[in-house]
C-alpha cells in the first residue's frame, strides 16, 4: 500500500519523522490492468528537457512565474530555469539537505531544509537563512515583500523577504498527527489563504489575524490516524473560487471574498485538485479520475481506466486533463467524459510534482531522478 508518512505535533520541534501504513501492511497493492492500445486524440509533444539533481520523495509544487520555473533537489540544489527553452538561469547548493519545494515570485527563491532553516536568495545569491521552530513540508510562499512558511505545529509564519526580519506568527490547536505532505498555502487579493488542519483559513498578511475561517472536513474516527484531515496541495483556484482536499476524506469550494463554503463532497484521496471555471477534477487513492461541477459539486464523470495506479494531481487545461503515474506514465484525459485520449511514456520511475501549466499552453513537470520536462498539447 502507499507510504502514509505522518509527524506527530510534539515531534514537529524536533527531526524525528513517523511512517505508517494507510491499511494493514500485509495487504498488497492489486495489479493495474494494462492500458493496451491507445486511438491518440490529443497529441502530446516533447518541448525540452532539463537534467537536475534528484528528488528522491521530495514532492513539491512548481512555482511559475514570468517565464521562469523553481525546482528544488533533496540534496539541497535549487534551480530557476527558463520555460520557454529549458535553459538555466541560475542554480544555488543550500549545501543542507531540503524537506521543502521552492516558493519563488520570480527573482527571490526561499526553501526550508531538514535542519528547519529557511533559506532565501535572491537571483541566485544567498540574501539570509532564519531558524524555524517547527519543520515545514509546504513550499514556502514568497509575495508582497514577504516570505510566509507553513509549518507542521499547524501555525504559519511571515518574515520579512529582504532581511528575514520575523513579523508575525499564527496557530490553530489540531489533532496530534500533521500530514508529512506539501500543503496549502496561496494568496488571494490582500489575504494569504492557508490549510491549518481540515479548514481553509485566511489570514491578513500584515498581522496574521483571522479574516475567515471555513471548515472543509472535521476530524472523524476513533484513533489519532482516522482524524486526520490536512488539506493537501495543489489547490484550484479560478476567479473568487477555491477547492481544496482534505486528505482522505473530503473535497470542497470555497467562496474567498467572503469566506462561505460553496459545497464539500466526501473523496478519498491523497492529492490534490485541479480545475477551471466548469469542472473540478480529482484522483481518488484507487486510481479512480473523478470530476466535479465547480459551482455546485454535481457528480460529472468518473472513469477507472487507471484505477490502482499512483495518480498525481491532475492539470485542467481546455485541451484534456493531464496527469502522470507512479511509473512514469503521463495521461490526458477528456474533460467531457473522462476518456483516455492518449498515454506516453517517460524515462523516469514516477513524479515528484504535478503537472504545471506554462503561459503557451504547454505544461512542466518534475520527476522524481530529477529530470524537469516541459511538453505542448497542440
Amino acid at each position: 500500500m502507499t507510504m502514509l508518512r505522518l509527524i506527530g505535533l510534539r515531534q514537529a520541534l524536533g527531526a524525528v519523522v513517523l511512517g505508517c501504513l494507510v491499511a494493514c501492511g500485509s495487504v498488497p497493492k492489486p495489479t493495474p490492468a494494462a492500458i493496451g492500445d491507445v486511438k491518440v486524440q490529443q497529441a502530446l509533444t516533447p518541448a525540452w528537457s532539463f537534467k537536475f539533481s534528484s528528488v528522491n520523495q521530495l514532492h513539491q509544487s512548481l512555482p511559475v512565474v514570468n517565464d521562469k520555473v523553481a525546482i528544488a533537489a533533496a540534496d539541497g540544489a535549487v534551480a530557476v530555469v527558463n520555460t520557454t527553452n529549458g535553459q538555466l538561469v541560475w542554480k544555488y547548493d543550500v549545501a543542507s539537505r531540503l524537506q521543502s519545494g521552492a516558493g519563488f515570485n520570480g527573482e527571490q527563491l526561499a526553501v526550508v531544509t531538514a535542519a528547519n532553516e529557511l533559506v532565501v536568495l535572491n537571483e541566485g545569491k544567498l540574501l539570509w537563512r532564519k531558524r524555524l521552530k517547527a519543520q515545514s513540508y509546504t513550499n514556502p510562499l514568497v509575495a508582497g515583500g514577504r516570505v510566509f512558511v507553513l509549518l507542521a505545529d499547524r501555525s504559519v509564519a511571515a518574515f520579512d523577504a529582504v532581511n528575514g526580519q520575523f513579523l508575525w506568527t499564527q496557530q490553530r490547536a489540531g489533532e496530534p498527527l500533521v500530514l508529512k505532505q506539501n500543503g496549502v498555502l496561496l494568496p488571494f487579493q490582500n489575504a494569504l489563504i492557508a490549510g491549518l488542519g481540515g479548514r481553509l483559513v485566511a489570514l491578513n498578511p500584515d498581522n496574521g489575524q483571522v479574516i475567515w475561517d471555513v471548515a472543509i472536513a472535521n476530524p472523524r474516527g476513533v484513533n489519532d490516524l482516522e482524524r486526520l484531515v490536512d488539506l493537501v496541495a495543489t489547490a484550484s483556484r479560478v476567479n473568487n473560487s477555491v477547492c481544496v482536499r482534505a486528505f482522505q476524506a473530503q473535497v470542497g469550494c470555497v467562496e474567498v471574498t467572503r469566506g462561505a463554503l460553496l459545497w464539500n463532497r466526501a473523496s478519498v484521496g491523497t492529492r490534490g485538485v485541479d480545475g477551471d471555471t466548469k469542472l473540478l477534477v480529482g484522483t481518488e487513492s484507487n486510481g479512480v479520475v473523478r470530476a466535479w461541477t465547480r459551482a455546485g459539486g454535481e457528480r460529472v464523470w468518473d472513469t477507472d481506466r487507471l484505477k490502482y495506479r499512483e495518480l498525481t494531481s491532475p492539470l485542467v487545461t481546455s485541451k484534456g486533463v493531464v496527469l502522470g503515474d507512479e511509473g512514469g506514465g503521463l495521461y490526458v484525459l477528456s474533460v467531457t467524459d473522462g476518456a483516455l485520449l492518449n498515454r506516453i511514456q517517460t524515462s523516469s520511475s514516477g513524479f515528484a510534482s504535478a503537472p504545471t501549466p506554462l503561459a503557451n499552453g504547454g505544461f512542466v513537470i518534475l520527476t522524481r531522478n530529477g529530470q524537469l520536462l516541459a511538453y505542448q498539447l497542440p
